[in-house]
């Protein structure tokens, strides 16, 4: 099941990383975004399936509500990629959850794919256990 994807991370390293394994898997990143403004500029002009969200960009910790947005306003899946879960323990409206960092090829691959079968409503039978879900 390939998907757009774009991600949002300011620091390029991590983005690059994230880039190349979701290539592997045979999606397309439609572009990296360090700050909200730009992400929100890129959703606007792009279709994009799923958003991978750092809650702390280089304009600040403005991941929250770029995810909200996209979530709630642009229909785009969201999962939180942060060294912090804990700021959105609660939950975030149009958010599915939270992927702890430092994280692996491995959990990314298997929250991508959690999250795009719930995006096009197939089943799943639990979330990978790296993926802190939030209550719908």
């Amino acid at each position: 099941m390939t998907a757009r994807i774009l991600i949002i991370e300011d620091e390029a390293l991590v983005a690059m990383e994230l880039r190349f394994v979701l290539e592997d898997l045979g999606h397309e990143v439609v572009a990296t975004a360090a700050d909200a403004k730009t992400a929100r500029s890129i959703a606007a002009e792009n279709e994009i399936d799923l958003a991978l969200v750092d809650i702390h960009l280089s304009d600040g910790p403005t991941g929250i509500d770029l995810g909200r947005d996209l979530g709630s306003d642009m229909g785009v899946t969201v999962v939180f990629m942060t060294a912090n879960p804990g700021m959105v323990r609660e939950g975030v409206r149009g958010a599915i959850g939270v992927l702890s960092k430092p994280t692996d090829e491995r959990a990314v691959q298997t929250a991508v794919d959690y999250a795009l079968r719930r995006r096009k409503g197939q089943p799943v039978d639990y979330a990978p256990p790296e993926l802190q879900v939030f209550a719908t």
